[in-house]
């Protein structure tokens, strides 16, 4: 089973120039790597989109918007 790492999912966020709510992001990555792929970050492992979505949320990787929220580059670690 594959591993994708978060930073490519924030990525995918920054490219699509879109507001995404919890559920719309959930629903995009899935479209976008596959149900069945898992996702890893430099802290946590194989995580599901829905956990994957959670676990950003938690650690602040996303910024509010007027509808829903989006990401900046300055929120994907370098490391």
């Amino acid at each position: 089973m594959e591993s994708v790492h978060g930073h490519d999912v924030l990525t995918m966020m920054l490219n699509s120039g879109e507001s995404y709510s919890t559920v719309s992001l959930e629903a995009a990555i899935i479209a976008r790597f596959g149900e069945q792929t898992r996702f890893h970050t430099c802290s946590a492992e194989n995580m599901t989109a829905g956990e994957l979505v959670d676990f950003l949320q938690r650690k602040g990787k996303f910024i509010p918007q007027a509808e829903g929220f989006t990401t900046h580059e300055s929120k994907i670690c370098r490391h």
